[in-house]
Protein backbone atom coordinates (compact mmCIF):
# COMPACT_ATOMS: atom_id res chain seq x y z
CA UNK A 1 0.00 0.00 0.00
CA UNK A 2 2.92 2.55 0.95
CA UNK A 3 3.75 2.25 -2.85
CA UNK A 4 0.50 2.52 -3.82
CA UNK A 5 0.25 5.88 -2.12
CA UNK A 6 3.54 7.08 -3.05
CA UNK A 7 2.55 6.48 -6.71
CA UNK A 8 -0.83 8.63 -6.07
CA UNK A 9 0.53 12.16 -7.70
CA UNK A 10 -2.07 15.07 -7.85
CA UNK A 11 0.01 16.85 -9.47
CA UNK A 12 0.66 14.92 -12.15
CA UNK A 13 -3.14 14.30 -12.36
CA UNK A 14 -4.07 17.65 -12.36
CA UNK A 15 -1.25 18.79 -14.77
CA UNK A 16 -1.93 16.16 -17.65
CA UNK A 17 -6.13 16.84 -17.22
CA UNK A 18 -5.70 20.82 -17.85
CA UNK A 19 -3.10 20.21 -20.58
CA UNK A 20 -5.94 18.36 -22.61
CA UNK A 21 -8.87 20.68 -20.94
CA UNK A 22 -10.24 22.76 -24.25
CA UNK A 23 -11.22 25.30 -22.26
CA UNK A 24 -7.99 25.97 -20.64
CA UNK A 25 -6.09 25.96 -24.12
CA UNK A 26 -8.97 28.79 -24.98
CA UNK A 27 -8.91 30.68 -21.71
CA UNK A 28 -4.41 31.16 -22.27
CA UNK A 29 -4.73 31.91 -25.78
CA UNK A 30 -3.71 28.48 -27.16
CA UNK A 31 -2.26 24.73 -26.41
CA UNK A 32 1.30 24.19 -25.24
CA UNK A 33 0.49 26.95 -22.30
CA UNK A 34 0.64 24.15 -19.42
CA UNK A 35 3.71 22.78 -17.92
CA UNK A 36 4.98 22.50 -14.71
CA UNK A 37 7.68 25.18 -15.19
CA UNK A 38 7.28 29.07 -15.58
CA UNK A 39 7.89 29.09 -20.24
CA UNK A 40 7.10 31.13 -22.61
CA UNK A 41 4.59 31.31 -24.22
CA UNK A 42 2.43 33.87 -22.18
CA UNK A 43 0.02 33.90 -20.43
CA UNK A 44 1.28 30.45 -19.11
CA UNK A 45 -0.45 28.25 -16.48
CA UNK A 46 1.98 26.34 -14.23
CA UNK A 47 1.19 23.44 -12.07
CA UNK A 48 2.94 22.07 -8.93
CA UNK A 49 3.13 21.11 -5.58
CA UNK A 50 1.39 23.26 -2.83
CA UNK A 51 2.58 23.48 0.87
CA UNK A 52 -0.62 22.57 2.42
CA UNK A 53 -3.14 19.74 2.73
CA UNK A 54 -4.09 16.97 4.84
CA UNK A 55 -1.90 13.74 3.95
CA UNK A 56 -4.12 11.98 6.80
CA UNK A 57 -2.15 8.68 7.97
CA UNK A 58 -0.49 8.33 4.59
CA UNK A 59 -2.57 5.37 3.50
CA UNK A 60 -6.15 6.31 2.16
CA UNK A 61 -7.67 9.94 0.72
CA UNK A 62 -5.12 12.11 1.28
CA UNK A 63 -5.86 15.59 -0.19
CA UNK A 64 -2.81 17.61 -1.07
CA UNK A 65 -2.51 20.76 -1.94
CA UNK A 66 -1.59 21.54 -5.86
CA UNK A 67 -0.68 24.94 -6.38
CA UNK A 68 -2.19 26.84 -10.12
CA UNK A 69 0.33 29.69 -10.97
CA UNK A 70 -0.71 31.93 -14.36
CA UNK A 71 2.15 34.24 -15.52
CA UNK A 72 1.30 37.09 -17.88
CA UNK A 73 4.09 38.38 -20.34
CA UNK A 74 7.26 40.21 -17.80
CA UNK A 75 6.12 43.38 -20.38
CA UNK A 76 2.74 43.35 -18.08
CA UNK A 77 0.46 41.96 -20.78
CA UNK A 78 -2.45 40.60 -20.51
CA UNK A 79 -3.80 42.99 -17.38
CA UNK A 80 -4.40 41.64 -13.80
CA UNK A 81 -8.28 41.20 -14.77
CA UNK A 82 -7.40 38.98 -17.25
CA UNK A 83 -4.96 36.70 -15.86
CA UNK A 84 -7.24 36.59 -13.10
CA UNK A 85 -10.24 35.78 -15.17
CA UNK A 86 -8.00 32.57 -16.35
CA UNK A 87 -7.28 31.03 -13.32
CA UNK A 88 -10.30 30.52 -12.00
CA UNK A 89 -11.49 29.15 -15.29
CA UNK A 90 -8.24 26.79 -14.91
CA UNK A 91 -9.35 26.07 -11.29
CA UNK A 92 -12.89 26.21 -12.45
CA UNK A 93 -11.73 22.89 -15.10
CA UNK A 94 -9.80 21.06 -12.44
CA UNK A 95 -13.09 20.60 -10.31
CA UNK A 96 -13.93 18.33 -13.03
CA UNK A 97 -12.01 15.71 -12.47
CA UNK A 98 -13.91 13.14 -9.97
CA UNK A 99 -16.48 13.53 -12.45
CA UNK A 100 -13.91 11.80 -15.34
CA UNK A 101 -14.19 8.26 -15.95
CA UNK A 102 -11.71 6.39 -13.64
CA UNK A 103 -8.57 4.47 -15.30
CA UNK A 104 -8.01 1.10 -13.37
CA UNK A 105 -4.52 2.01 -13.59
CA UNK A 106 -4.12 5.30 -12.00
CA UNK A 107 -5.54 6.99 -8.77
CA UNK A 108 -8.41 7.90 -7.65
CA UNK A 109 -9.65 11.98 -7.22
CA UNK A 110 -12.69 11.87 -5.41
CA UNK A 111 -12.57 15.87 -4.76
CA UNK A 112 -11.00 19.36 -6.05
CA UNK A 113 -11.34 22.47 -3.98
CA UNK A 114 -9.59 25.77 -3.43
CA UNK A 115 -7.63 25.57 -0.29
CA UNK A 116 -7.19 29.76 0.69
CA UNK A 117 -7.55 32.44 -1.43
CA UNK A 118 -6.56 33.55 -4.96
CA UNK A 119 -3.32 35.67 -4.35
CA UNK A 120 -1.68 38.60 -6.77
CA UNK A 121 1.94 37.97 -6.41
CA UNK A 122 3.57 39.63 -9.21
CA UNK A 123 7.34 38.41 -9.47
CA UNK A 124 10.23 40.88 -8.30
CA UNK A 125 10.70 42.09 -12.13
CA UNK A 126 7.19 42.84 -12.82
CA UNK A 127 6.17 39.87 -14.61
CA UNK A 128 2.37 39.63 -13.48
CA UNK A 129 1.28 36.24 -11.53
CA UNK A 130 -1.72 35.00 -9.83
CA UNK A 131 -1.56 31.94 -7.33
CA UNK A 132 -4.07 29.64 -6.01
CA UNK A 133 -4.08 26.48 -4.45
CA UNK A 134 -6.33 23.58 -5.02
CA UNK A 135 -6.90 20.44 -2.19
CA UNK A 136 -7.42 17.07 -4.32
CA UNK A 137 -8.67 13.99 -2.45
CA UNK A 138 -6.74 11.40 -4.14
CA UNK A 139 -6.44 8.01 -3.25
CA UNK A 140 -4.62 4.92 -4.77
Amino acid sequence: MADAFADADPVSAVLAWLQAHQSVAEALGGPGRVSGISEAPWPHLLVGHGSGGDLRTLTWATEPEVTLEVYGDPGGWPGKAELRRIILTCAAAATGIPEAPQQLDQPVISGVRPSGTLLWSPLVDGQPRWILGLLVTIHP
